[in-house]
């Protein structure tokens, strides 16, 4: 993919636009060719039209062009008709036009459906019928057209049928994230991690930190493996923004950039499909392009991204990155930058000659790592040096290995060797197929758990049982973020996470007294919080209907959701 780079070109692209085809199109009067002028006026090379539950919109434009073609041919067009039929032809050639829908689907959630440039309407009315869209109701734009099929059901016949699943403002109003609410459980994950969804739509694509919704699904979160790729758009309604209501958008007023070869649906699809989320970024007009790398580097180290400034063999640089790489594979897939440090602070290494290094990666890969990994390896640009980015993908044939022996698993920021009952985990991985999460289904109670008491964190780890040896010490290990336990494991052999939770419990175990309590539920409390790494790392305490304390060591922000968020709110 390196050596394609230099042929790719950033696009604009807004891929959620409403006609005055929609129920609420908030402007009367606005013909098709004006809304092509203003999609040309904002320098958009790729749109969307997605009216609600119908492509009347499409169909009116089609007409349209179909009308003055007819016209043409049969020797009877007008000056003015000429004219606007050469401007149809202009924008057309310049800009990609693709059809779609906005689905309304069962409890409200909206879905983005784009399909390629010659998909018919006669094509799309078939499947919104499917959809269980009544087909007296085809042609109204309305946003509430009765019941429909459900989110998964719509995820698949529309990928099945050919097209981009998206899910609509994802994070907002009838968005599928269900962000600042209390409930989802599975059914949030079902509708963010289906196989058959292709990106979310979100408004907050501009802004950074742990509260966006592109972090929340990038991949740390324990529950949401998935990493998604988001965009933005529109959303628009009217032809241009509201004099007076800035959320009140018109077309390609809220822009994705999107790096292809060339603008097609296809291209787009690719883009979606990959493992590589440089390659789409909010369009800023007046600052300057989003540095997916700089950004990665703000946010440091973590399960699902690592940094390497170098990658010689001497001192062991490229077997560390070989490391990494296996790491991810056998755990949630990930991201490996190469030629520049974590520090967000210092300039990028870069490297001489990209195309080599990529050639000398890739070469590695497929002499060391067994089963074969496919590692998508593209060369990005980062204040002004170009780094190597290392898209690994979550594999399928666990576990993978360095030379057929050694197997690592990646556990935060860290990428260890695997225990034997990590590898027996892997294995089992490898031999039974995960059954997709049902929309309907409730959230497991942790085995760990008793009834009554509330899910533990989903990052850090917890000592299950310790049970003494000639002397020794034997602790059974819990990993919160999977659920994984490993036994036997000793003071000496822990890795770092580990070793410190063993050391706490057994030379400073909690005090119900000290533990500071939550206010509205004394049974959830925090022991100590502390900073490493640049991650503030709280150690929880859980008082269970039996009496017992749970322990839970080393949980990161990442981890705490439900009633426990209101330790991290406090800090």
């Amino acid at each position: 993919m390196a050596k394609n780079k230099n042929k790719m070109h950033w696009y604009k692209m807004d891929l959620h636009l409403h006609t005055p085809a929609s129920a609420d199109w908030h402007e009367p009067g606005v013909r098709y060719l004006d809304l092509l002028h203003r999609a040309e006026m904002r320098g958009l090379d790729i749109l969307a039209i997605t009216d609600h539950n119908t492509v009347a919109g499409c169909a009116a434009l089609q007409e349209e062009i179909e009308k003055l073609q007819l016209l043409e041919r049969l020797g009877r067009i007008d000056p003015e008709e000429k004219g606007q039929l050469a401007e149809f032809r202009r924008i057309g050639n310049k800009i990609l036009v693709l059809p779609g829908f906005e689905f309304t689907a069962t409890l409200g959630f909206h879905i983005l459906a784009i399909f390629p440039q010659e998909t018919s309407v006669r094509t799309l009315e078939h499947l919104l019928i499917e959809l269980n869209v009544s087909a007296d109701r085809l042609d109204e734009g309305a946003t509430e057209v009765g019941a429909t099929v459900d989110v998964l059901t719509a995820y698949r016949v529309i990928d099945e049928a050919g097209g981009l699943a998206i899910a609509a403002h994802a994070n907002s109003t009838h968005g599928v994230a269900m962000r600042g609410l209390d409930f989802g459980g599975q059914t949030r994950i079902a509708f963010t991690q289906d196989r058959h969804l292709h990106a979310l739509e979100v408004t907050d694509l501009e802004k950074k930190g742990r509260r966006t919704t592109a972090w929340f699904f990038s991949g740390r979160k324990p529950e949401y493996p998935r990493r998604m790729h988001c965009i933005q758009g529109s959303d628009a309604h009217r032809l241009a923004q509201h004099p007076s209501d800035a959320k009140r958008l018109g077309w390609g007023d809220r822009v994705t950039e999107i790096l292809l070869p060339q603008p097609s649906f296809e291209a787009i699809k690719a883009v979606f499909l990959s493992e590589d989320f440089s390659r789409t970024r909010p369009y800023r007009p007046t600052k300057a392009p989003f540095d997916h790398v700089q950004a990665a580097r703000e946010e440091g180290p973590s399960i699902v991204q690592a940094f390497h400034e170098s990658m010689t063999k001497q001192g062991g640089r490229l077997h560390a990155i070989l490391r990494d790489v296996v790491a991810m594979a056998n755990t949630n897939g990930g991201t490996v930058y190469v030629g520049v440090k974590a520090d967000p602070k210092g300039l990028p290494a870069g490297g001489a000659d990209p195309e080599e290094a990529s050639a000398t990666l890739k070469g590695e890969f497929q002499r060391k790592i067994t089963p074969p990994l496919e590692v998508e390896i593209t060369t990005v640009e980062t204040r002004g040096r170009m780094v190597l980015q290392l898209s690994v993908p979550l594999g399928e044939d666990f576990p993978y290995t360095i030379d057929g022996t050694s197997v690592y698993v990646r556990q935060e920021a860290e990428t260890n060797i695997a225990m034997r009952d990590e590898i027996v985990a892997l294995v089992k991985r490898a031999l039974v197929a995960e059954p997709e999460p049902r929309p309907d289904a409730e959230q497991t109670v942790d085995p760990g758990t008793l009834p009554g008491a509330a899910e533990p964190p989903g990052t850090g780890v917890q000592i299950v049982e310790t049970i003494e040896r000639r002397g020794a010490l034997y602790h059974t290990m819990k990993d919160l973020r999977n659920g994984s336990i490993v036994r036997n494991v000793t003071r000496s052999s822990a890795r770092k996470l580990w070793r410190y939770a063993i050391t706490e419990q057994e030379t400073k175990p909690v005090e119900e007294g000290m533990v500071q309590w939550h206010t509205a539920d004394e049974r959830l409390g925090v022991w100590k919080s502390s900073k490493r790494a640049g991650k503030v790392r709280y150690d929880l305490v859980q008082r269970m209907p039996d009496g017992q304390f749970h322990v839970y060591y080393g949980v990161t922000e990442d981890g705490v959701d439900g009633p426990w968020r209101v330790f991290v709110e406090d800090e």
